[in-house]
């Protein structure tokens, strides 16, 4: 992967302007960690993800799969990245028409760029950026149609929830809405003002919150939807990960965990609770509803979405 040798141009960039109104949704994911084989067998068991190996000569790279649909990637923390502090995470990409454009944006808006825009030659131009709080997050433009996430935020083993713990979720709300045109989603049952849900690509897709005190950096957690919480919460534990919160009810049906995987990546987990789950991937009943349909933050449980039109 190289640098780009022809950045665009500097000026204002309008509002929104890198994206477009099918965009500005998170259309990858990724876990850099320091030991790929360990984590593959860790998520393979406890999500339930089908693995496919499209590793490069000395770029170890793995695909998770569920239901059919490529989900997230999994590959190698760097050792320049090692030595420069970073540690195993999961990081989210969310799609935009110009990545050169949305970078300069974020610069402009007060984030850093930790790697500016590169290519992968016939897969994706992306880019790797914090916002002014210091939370990670990528910019993707895929070169070739067909690689997506799968429609529903419900669907079996997808990421069905995303959320930002911010060190002040006011300014947060205001540098997103600026830079990707994210909507404000008002919730109900007295919602304070730290707690926030965004709409993306016409989709309610998470929620913005000001972390506790106890969280010392600002992050993005990324919910994976199971089946069976409870048992899955148990295979989080048997694989030798940790459950730093939950298993937990949300209001509208549905319990969440937050767990750490056995390398210390921070991630999280939403379901049912189920006496008798057939497999991972059973869907739920007609009627049931899952946090991410119902719009309940799993961290600010006790607040429900009012829907803007139908999630597509």
């Amino acid at each position: 992967m190289g640098r780009s040798d022809s950045p665009r141009p500097g000026g204002d960039v309008a509002r929104g302007a890198a994206v477009s109104g099918s965009q500005a949704r998170f259309v990858w994911y990724e876990l850099m960690t320091t030991d790929v084989e360990a984590a593959k067998a860790f998520y393979t068991k406890v999500v339930g993800w089908g693995t496919q190996d499209v590793s490069a000569p000395g770029i170890p790279y793995i695909l998770f799969t569920a239901a059919g649909a490529t989900i997230s990637g999994l590959t190698d923390l760097s050792d320049a990245a090692r030595q420069m502090g970073a540690k195993p995470s999961w990081i989210g990409y969310v799609g935009v028409d110009d990545v050169d454009a949305a970078t300069e944006r974020v610069a402009g808006l007060g984030g850093a760029v930790l790697v500016p825009p590169q290519e992968i030659p016939n897969v994706s131009r992306f880019s790797i950026v914090t916002d002014p709080q210091k939370a990670t997050l990528a910019l993707l433009k895929w070169l070739k149609p067909g690689r997506q996430q799968p429609d529903e935020l419900d669907s079996p083993g997808a990421v069905g929830w995303h959320e930002l713990l911010a060190a002040d979720s006011e300014k947060a709300a205001a540098f997103y809405d600026e830079l990707f045109g994210w909507e404000r989603v008002e919730a109900e049952i007295d919602a304070p003002k730290t707690y926030r849900l965004f709409a993306a690509g016409g989709q309610t897709a998470g929620s913005i919150f000001t972390k506790p005190p106890s969280l010392p950096i600002p992050h993005w957690l990324y919910y994976f939807n199971v089946a069976d919480i409870d048992a899955a919460a148990k295979r989080v534990k048997a694989g030798g990960g940790k459950i730093l919160h939950g298993p937990t009810a949300v209001p509208v049906g549905g319990r969440m965990v937050q767990c750490a995987d056995p390398q210390g990546a921070l991630f999280a987990l939403v379901g049912e609770r189920k006496l008798n789950a057939p497999g991972y991937f059973e869907r739920a009943a007609p009627g049931d509803r899952s946090p991410a349909q119902s719009g309940a933050s799993s961290a600010a449980a006790g607040f429900t979405a009012k829907w803007f039109g139908p999630r597509k």
